[in-house]
């Protein structure tokens, strides 16, 4: 199978939201009043709702994205605890921001832009970390016999996911694995939809590339 087909098939996406479904990411320290009756409410609505000080209805805003971010984070940095805390740190800037929300975007938008914030801002404290994922996956790949399986094939395109530059990266993992609209990236990254596209389609085939440097590494 190609790197592309494999990216883009529901194998992979299962694969990885298998692994991220055996971790538990932490409740937030909010709890959720009248849940039954508020999960007919829209996320925008809800937000708008905190920001006017009604700090409950974080709580099912918190379950409703803890895990398309732990998935996120996870996929971004390959770290457990690491994506659980930066999980925590999103939502405790979604209160420090309220105010900046308007609601006159999609909130999934706009919590994913501060997601990134969040990611790039750990990492400008923390320099040293890309080498280590390397190493874990290297690791892990180390510990396989060769590509001969399906699940070979995904072990190993989760590691040439996890080898690109992080924008390349983000992107992957946003259009493909966070099934979010090339329009909804492109609000994110502040350019047109036809950028996204092109940048999508140039991290696809560094992606392509590095896989099939991997399986001929054996």
């Amino acid at each position: 199978m190609s790197a592309i087909a494999i990216i883009n098939s529901n194998s992979f996406k299962k694969y990885l939201n298998y692994r991220c479904n055996h971790f538990e990411v932490a409740q937030f320290p909010l709890r959720t009043q009248n849940k039954k009756v508020l999960d007919s409410i829209g996320d925008n609505a809800l937000m708008l709702k905190v920001k006017a000080g009604e700090l409950d209805h974080l709580g099912l805003l918190y379950e409703r994205y803890k895990r398309p971010l732990f998935g996120y984070f996870y996929h971004m940095n390959s770290d457990k605890m690491l994506a659980e805390d930066l999980v925590q740190a999103v939502f405790l800037r979604v209160i420090k921001y309220k105010h900046s929300f308007r609601g006159d975007g999609q909130f999934k938008t706009w919590v994913f832009h501060v997601a990134r914030n969040v990611n790039a801002d750990h990492h400008k404290k923390n320099k040293n970390y890309t080498s280590d994922i390397e190493d874990e996956h290297h690791d892990l790949v180390e510990e396989e016999t060769g590509i001969h399986t399906k699940e070979d094939q995904l072990i190993q395109m989760e590691r040439a996911l996890t080898m690109l530059d992080e924008d390349k990266r983000e992107l992957l993992t946003l259009s493909k694995l966070k099934n979010m609209k090339y329009r909804e990236i492109g609000e994110l990254y502040d350019c047109t939809e036809s950028a996204i596209k092109v940048k999508v389609f140039r991290a696809m085939q560094a992606l392509k590339k590095q896989f099939e440097a991997l399986e001929m590494m054996g």
